[in-house]
C-alpha cells in the first residue's frame, strides 16, 4: 500500500474517535481559547471580508470556529470520513461552510484566492511537506497570513532522550488517571506511519523557518509556547514533551 493510501485509511478509521475530541472541544472552554488565539492573528478587517482556508480541517474544530465568527470558510481535508463528520459537527453552520475532498500538497485553488490559511496537527503526517507550504504560500492573497499550529510528533521514534521524555509523559497520565490519547489509538499503525514520513525525523521549527525562507518569505514569527494558550490539562499533560508552536507566515 503507497503511504497516502495508509495514511488516509488510518485517518478514514479514526474519525469518529477524532470528531469526539472536536466535540468536547467545542463544548468547554477550549472552543473560547482556540477563537482568541487564532482571531489576534487575523488581518485587520471584518471577518465577512476575510477568505478563510482551513487545511486538513479533520472533523472541522477550526473551520466551525471561525465560520461563527463570521467569516467566509473553505476546508479541505483528504479523508471524505473527515468531512463527513465534520459537517455533522457544524450543524447549522455546515452549509456557511465550503467543504472539499483535497490534498493540502496539491490544492485545487487558484494563485492568491484567501486572506488567512490555518492548519492544525497536519504538517508532520505530509509526505510532501515542502511542497505543501509552497501550496499554501501561493493561494495567499499579498499580505495574507498562515497559521501552522504543529508539534515535532513522534520524534521519539528517533531519539533516545525524547523517547524517554515520552514515557515519562505515558507515567504521569497513568498516575493522574487520564485518558492516554497515544495509547487510545491504533499506536502501531500510527508509529508505521510516523518511520515514513520525513518530519518525525527533523526538530522543528526550525526545519520550517529554513523552508519558509528558501520559498521567499522574509515576515515568518514563532511561538514555542502556544501550547500553553490553547491546550488544556489533559493536553499538557500528555504531550509534555512534545509542546505545540505556532509558524506564523506573512506573505
Amino acid at each position: 500500500m503507497e503511504l497516502m493510501d495508509k495514511i488516509e485509511a488510518y485517518w478514514t478509521d479514526r474519525a469518529q474517535g477524532y470528531s469526539q475530541v472536536n466535540q468536547e472541544e467545542l463544548a468547554t472552554s477550549q472552543k473560547k481559547k482556540w477563537r482568541e488565539n487564532l482571531l489576534k492573528h487575523f488581518p485587520g478587517k471584518r471577518p465577512e471580508e476575510i477568505k478563510v482556508l482551513d487545511i486538513g480541517t479533520g472533523p472541522g474544530f477550526f473551520a466551525i470556529l471561525l465560520a461563527e465568527a463570521g467569516f467566509q470558510v473553505t476546508a479541505v481535508d483528504y479523508t471524505e470520513e473527515m468531512l463527513r463528520e465534520a459537517r455533522k459537527n457544524a450543524g447549522n453552520l455546515a452549509d456557511r461552510i465550503q467543504w472539499l475532498r483535497m490534498d493540502a500538497q496539491a490544492l485545487e485553488f487558484q494563485d492568491e484566492t484567501f486572506d488567512a490559511a490555518v492548519t492544525r496537527n497536519l504538517t508532520w503526517n505530509l509526505q510532501q511537506p515542502e511542497k505543501a507550504y509552497r501550496e499554501w504560500i501561493r493561494v495567499l492573497k499579498k499580505g495574507g497570513t498562515l497559521l501552522n499550529y504543529d508539534a515535532n510528533w513522534y520524534q521519539h521514534l528517533f531519539d533516545e532522550k525524547k523517547r524517554e521524555e515520552y514515557e515519562a509523559d505515558r507515567k504521569r497520565v497513568e498516575e493522574l488517571q487520564m485518558e492516554d490519547h497515544y495509547t487510545c489509538t491504533d499506536i502501531d499503525a500510527m508509529e508505521d506511519i510516523a518511520r515514513k514520513v520525513p518530519l518525525s525525523r527533523r526538530e522543528r521549527p526550525k526545519w520550517d523557518l529554513e523552508v519558509l525562507r528558501d520559498l521567499g518569505c522574509s515576515d515568518v514569527q514563532t511561538q514555542h509556547n502556544v501550547w500553553e494558550e490553547v491546550w488544556s490539562d489533559v493536553e499538557k499533560a500528555n504531550y509534555h514533551s512534545t509542546p505545540m508552536f505556532l509558524v506564523q507566515v506573512r506573505k
